[in-house]
């Protein structure tokens, strides 16, 4: 028999309450407003990307999943994919016991992805035998929806937005994102994914109606960060007219409001470009950052790598080792740079080890950088 999932999704008033009881430790502007609904979202968050696909790491997901947030910490991003699905169920064990303890399921904001193939039983040896018998077989996808180990089929997006909910246990994800597309453009070109992408952006739309996510978006490695002359470059604008088009196709009202409304991307002292590389336009003749332009165009951004995979915890960079002599080690500087950052809702930090999440935590009490100190930082680096 399986168990019920678990019904709601973040609010407003549900997560202003946490901040005033279990964020009540942490510093003030550590809790970032989420558009025009007023969501109070941490601006550190959970990653549960790295560590071996082992029972002992999904202990300890479970762990710092449930630990975080009973103190603080109340965005938790996972992926259909990450570590074979099998960090989706650790969050799922993880958000059970915070409830347990007390924490609301409105309180939470949680956020997986599709795209990158899931394999359960771990990579197959023969990729284009699995995918004929898992994808295309079942009707998932066609061979011509595959490049890199990566599917962009509607059929296989809602296959793992159902199997994000039921590794999860929750009914409603707060967001689902279309982990890194731009993978298929050297393939297919950008005109040809985005015809596709059109079409994944209606599953999610009927999604919203069928109350199983609240919003959706993309998450990039290189789309955001790339030169607008590069052929992976994705532009926010564009991105939200074809997701204004799936609204439309599927609220069947030429007026309706498309859902697109959080983005992912690398951004870290390294990968500058969401902030420091002006790609973007917003449709009202300006051009900004991927971090600016997000801002202009209700999207909330949320920053990826801040640990640039654990490099930047252990070296940071002169300008913000000059800049945070007050933080203990380079790990909180490096954490410290991105939530600071002007523009970025949340950034995420992928911790595998339950005692990591003591610098997270460490940081989420201490305010955000003042903007001209921050700034300074990139004068220093000039």
């Amino acid at each position: 028999m399986m168990t019920p999932l678990i019904p709601g999704h973040c609010t407003m008033m549900a997560t202003k309450q946490y901040v005033t009881s279990i964020g009540k430790d942490c510093a003030a502007g550590h809790y970032s407003d989420f558009l025009n609904v007023h969501l109070q979202l941490s601006s550190i968050g959970i990653g549960t990307f790295p560590g071996a696909p082992v029972d002992e790491v999904d202990a300890q997901y479970a762990e710092i999943v449930s630990a975080a947030l009973t103190q603080g910490i109340n965005v938790i991003d996972t992926g259909a994919h990450y570590r074979y699905g099998r960090s989706a169920a650790a969050v799922g064990e993880g958000v059970r016991r915070a409830l347990a303890a007390g924490v609301k399921r409105e309180q939470m904001f949680l956020v997986s992805k599709g795209g990158f193939l899931s394999f359960r039983d771990g990579r197959p040896d023969d990729l284009q035998a699995w995918f004929q018998t898992e994808v295309v077989a079942k009707g998932l996808g066609r061979v011509e929806d595959l490049t890199q180990a990566h599917c962009i089929s509607p059929e296989y997006i809602a296959f793992q937005l159902e199997l994000s909910r039921q590794l999860m246990g929750v009914e409603t994800l707060d967001a689902f994102l279309i982990d890194q597309p731009e993978v298929h453009i050297p393939a297919i070109g950008k005109d040809q994914l985005n015809r596709k992408l059109e079409k994944v952006f209606m599953v999610l739309e009927q999604a919203v109606k069928d109350k199983k996510i609240r919003y959706y978006g993309i998450s990039t490695f290189n789309g955001f960060r790339a030169e607008t002359d590069d052929p992976v470059f994705q532009s926010i604008t564009s991105m939200q007219g074809h997701a204004e088009k799936a609204a439309q196709a599927i609220w069947k009202d030429p007026q309706a409001k498309h859902q697109f409304k959080v983005v992912q991307m690398p951004f870290n002292q390294v990968m500058q470009e969401g902030f420091t590389r002006f790609s973007q336009t917003t449709g009202q003749g300006n051009v900004g950052s991927t971090i600016q332009a997000a801002h202009q165009l209700g999207v909330y951004l949320m920053a990826s790598h801040t640990l640039f995979k654990g490099h930047l915890a252990t070296q940071a960079m002169d300008a913000v080792m000059q800049s945070m002599t007050m933080l203990p080690n380079h790990a909180q500087q490096a954490i410290q740079f991105n939530r600071s950052t002007p523009g970025v809702g949340t950034t995420l930090v992928g911790i595998s080890t339950p005692a990591h999440l003591q610098d997270v935590l460490a940081v989420a009490h201490i305010e955000p950088m003042e903007k001209t100190a921050y700034l300074k930082m990139y004068q220093r680096t000039e």
